[in-house]
């Protein structure tokens, strides 16, 4: 067996997961890896281990838990720092989470697809409006899923470029960990300030309900602070990469243009391809657990490697391959279980909605630039692309 590999690792192809991660998986189901702190934790690489594991109750989200695996050291934890969503055990968690996912059913994403659509086609008439080459990021990737989040939380969209640049800095593994505190604490005390309003002024927005509701203002700060980050970050980064594989893939882009009945279908294939957010989904055991013929002993950490584990031989038949036919939404790009993805109808609808209109309103889009000119984002926990050069 090769030596353990130190994690997070950079991708060195934008199609492939690193190579360690796909060493890892062929060696053994549960492996160790090594943390940036010096620590290790052991490594889940199959599709089934992963989901058996974000089902299982002695397995904790809790990051202040000593011993929790984060693949970016950060400042320590405060035993009474309140956790956001995606860092709660149960009780806690369903209720949190039963107060807010009324907003995110299909139903109510389906009742927003308007509004998307017609901010879908404002930014794409200001593309074809504006010069030739077009950074699609920066014109339509970042700005549609920003307009989306900001209009549903009642956060003013003037404020984008402090949200972005706070995120940027938050999510970069290579910035320094007083930095990245820093850059979350200005966005959870801007939250904090937006919701102190609101609750004075409240208006038809999802944190003026959830404060009607009765929803504790600190708290509702913390879920504020995620559902804005995630809220664009993920589905910008999604629309950027799968753009650039449509254009790259003209016979899967002929499929996508004849057919839209399939896009549903192409957006699940370019979330498991990716799977641009794949630590997310770490975990920490409470309790001796036996996993994969491995024993995992209460206080080890556990990491899931995700993008390997959404192309598992085992799960997906020929996974290396971008395939429009898969019909294959058993992937965990959006995670598993009960803390799975809050948002993910709402990207659904917005990677839909985006892709249906940029390449039926401008059949003739092609890439302004070779594909290796392409600048990713290497060191940052949400994968992506800096910017995408097209013309038409």
């Amino acid at each position: 067996m090769t030596a353990s590999p130190t994690l997070p690792l950079k991708r060195t192809c934008p199609y492939a997961p690193p190579a360690e991660h796909v060493a890892l998986q062929r060696q053994e189901r549960v492996t160790r890896v090594r943390l940036p702190d010096g620590s290790s934790a052991w490594a889940l690489s199959r599709l089934d281990d992963i989901r058996t594991m974000l089902t299982d109750p002695r397995f904790s989200s809790d990051r202040r838990r000593e011993g929790y695996p984060l693949q970016t050291p950060g400042p320590p934890r405060r035993a009474t720092e309140r956790p956001t969503l995606i860092g709660l055990d149960p009780p806690e968690h369903g209720a949190a989470r039963r107060a807010v996912v009324g907003e995110f059913t299909i139903k109510q994403m389906n009742a927003l697809r308007p509004r998307i659509q017609q901010i879908v086609d404002e930014r794409v008439d200001a593309m074809l409006a504006g010069p030739r080459p077009a950074d699609l990021v920066s014109a339509l990737a970042l700005p549609v899923p920003s307009l989306v989040i900001c209009e549903l939380l009642g956060v003013p969209y003037a404020e984008h470029d402090f949200f972005q640049d706070r995120s940027a800095r938050l999510l970069l593994r290579s910035v320094p960990p007083q930095e990245r505190f820093a850059a979350a604490n200005d966005i959870r005390e801007y939250m904090a300030t937006l919701i102190a309003e609101k609750a004075k002024n409240p208006a038809e927005d999802l944190l003026s309900r959830q404060l009607a509701k009765g929803a504790d203002q600190e708290e509702l700060a913390g879920l504020g602070f995620l559902l804005l980050l995630a809220g664009h970050e993920t589905t910008g980064n999604m629309i950027s990469l799968g753009t650039m594989t449509l254009l790259e893939r003209p016979e899967a882009l002929a499929g996508l243009k004849a057919d839209p009945t399939v896009t549903p279908q192409v957006v699940e294939e370019l979330l498991r391809y990716f799977t641009i957010a794949e630590y997310v989904t770490s975990r920490i055991a409470v309790a001796d657990v036996e996993l994969g013929g491995v024993l995992i002993r209460a206080g080890e950490g556990v990491i899931t490697l995700a993008n390997v584990a959404n192309r598992d031989p085992a799960a997906f038949t020929d996974g290396d391959t971008f395939d429009i036919g898969r019909a294959a939404r058993h992937h965990v790009a959006f995670g598993f279980g009960a803390h799975q993805c809050l948002g993910q109808n709402l990207a659904r609808v917005e990677l839909q909605i985006v892709f249906d209109t940029l390449f039926g309103r401008i059949p003739e889009l092609r890439l302004a630039v070779t594909a290796d000119e392409l600048s990713f984002k290497d060191d940052s926990d949400v994968y992506g692309l800096h910017s995408l050069p097209v013309t038409w």
